[in-house]
């Protein structure tokens, strides 16, 4: 197994696709980390908080959709889950690159 902590960047950054393509921040990160756990030290582990951030944020999206129609507040908690979606991969690959350990918040273990 080999250290590679620019791919490991980059699968973190990958994840700001989604604000371009709408879906290449899930798809690159998946293929990503599919392709590479076995051969990238630290991929799996940081593969799977990217897929489970991912998911959790979908999640977290789909139910803000009844809050719009029912209370508006649906609109704030989708600007806060997009900030949050801007933010973490970010720093998250500030600490791939030094070697730290990923941390997303709200973030549903999915996959273990």
């Amino acid at each position: 197994m080999r250290e590679d902590k620019q791919l490991l960047v980059i699968t973190h950054l990958s994840q700001l696709l989604d604000l371009i393509t709408g879906i290449g921040g899930f798809i690159v990160p998946l293929v990503l980390w599919l392709t590479q756990r076995d051969k990238v030290a630290g991929m799996d582990l940081h593969g799977k908080a990217i897929m489970n951030f991912q998911i959790s944020l979908f999640i977290y999206s789909i139910l803000c959709v009844p809050l719009i129609i029912f209370l508006g507040l649906g609109i704030i908690l989708l600007i806060i889950i997009g900030i949050i979606a801007l933010v973490f991969p970010i720093l998250n690959a500030i600490k791939a690159s030094n070697g730290e350990m990923p941390y997303y918040p709200l973030s549903i273990e999915i996959i273990k």
